[in-house]
């Protein structure tokens, strides 16, 4: 179904799929329609993706060209570790055809899950300060988009962020990449890296310009430091989304703000305990915000870096929160109001889920 800004999502057939045999939580998890909203660009890569780069760069690069020996490489030991592996897949990386087969991958991966849209989370600067052409790079994932919304019907919008430890300068880079040449998926300006060692406010004059070009703020906070991250990212970049609030639990004042004003947490629960921000997953504050009333929505992070999918983290959080399909139906909808997608589109979304409940509990 086309939107008014053009894009599509698509919309059930008015009979339905046939009644599945699994009734598990599971099965509906899969079959459901569902956004994503913190997911990242070269953190998606598939193991075949990933693979296919390290041969194809053989020689050049010391990620492992073993799909069985990616899940090894892929485990970390702490945030800082995540951060070095994950810049070495960003290595691999080499030229804008590099670029167009990564993103179009990523897509095909979301649209075997019934992912209907998804805000993904790129790095330009990374790829443009090795070498690729700034125009070249926008070129590429604007085709990978396009062809996937046309061929799979998953609808991809993009968020650029600031590597965090890459310093000003990327943030400076980043912000001429956002608003000088900007592509027309481009929706919103983020910060994302460690943020030990890195803090918010120094990024104010980039979000103020990226803002006032018209895109939304999304910075990550809370992950690995404590709520001052999250607040020096709603008081100082005008943070509309909070990439992760995990430590947010901790101040009762920074709850009742998040909830007064429905701020939404991207909550990536694997991915918390994949780069120890949390311990175990049983220790996880996901339930406490929900008890808090915050507007939680669920996400992926970087799926096959941790071992993980959108499906995975649904039924990881439907089991910390001890939800039903409706529960689970719900969660979802959070997704949808959490998103940037316009109000038309908001709608049809959010009835594909209902939909899919309704067919879920006649069979």
């Amino acid at each position: 179904m086309v939107q008014p800004d053009g894009s599509r999502i698509g919309t059930p057939s008015a009979s339905g799929p046939a009644a599945p045999a699994d009734r598990s939580i599971e099965a509906f998890i899969a079959a459901m329609p569902k956004a994503e909203l913190h997911v990242h660009h070269v953190g998606s890569a598939s193991p075949r993706v990933v693979a296919e780069l390290a041969a194809r760069h053989e020689g050049r690069a010391r990620v492992p060209a073993d799909p069985q020996a990616l899940a090894e490489y892929f485990t970390f030991t702490d945030f800082a570790h995540f951060i070095e592996v994950y810049l070495s897949v960003v290595d691999l990386i080499r030229d804008a055809e590099d670029v167009r087969a990564l993103t179009y991958g990523v897509a095909e991966d979301m649209a075997r899950q019934n992912i209907r849209y998804a805000e993904l989370t790129v790095t330009p600067y990374s790829s443009v300060s090795r070498g690729i052409p700034d125009v070249a790079f926008m070129e590429a994932i604007e085709d990978a988009r396009l062809r996937a919304e046309k061929e799979l019907g998953v609808v991809l919008r993009w968020c650029f962020d600031i590597p965090g430890e890459a310093g000003l300068a990327a943030a400076e880079e980043t912000a001429r990449l956002a608003v000088d040449l900007a592509p027309e998926g481009l929706v919103s300006f983020g910060l994302g890296g460690p943020e030990i060692g890195v803090p918010r406010p120094q990024f104010k004059p980039y979000f103020d310009r990226a803002r006032a070009a018209g895109l939304r703020s999304v910075p990550h906070a809370g992950e690995t430091t404590g709520p001052e991250t999250v607040w020096d990212a709603l008081r100082v970049l005008g943070a509309e989304r909070i990439g992760h609030g995990t430590q947010a639990v901790n101040d009762p004042a920074l709850l009742e703000h998040l909830g007064e004003h429905r701020i939404p947490l991207e909550v990536c629960p694997t991915s918390n305990i994949a780069t120890r921000a949390v311990e175990r997953i049983e220790d996880h504050p996901l339930k406490r915000m929900v008890d808090s009333g915050l507007l939680v929505t669920v996400n992926s992070d970087d799926p096959p870096m941790f071992g993980t999918d959108l499906n995975t983290e649904y039924a990881v959080a439907a089991r910390l929160l001890g939800l039903d399909e409706a529960g689970v139906a719900a969660l979802a909808k959070n997704a949808v109001e959490a998103s940037f997608l316009d109000a038309p589109g908001k709608a049809r979304l959010a009835g594909e889920i209902d939909a899919h409940l309704t067919r879920w509990r006649q069979h």
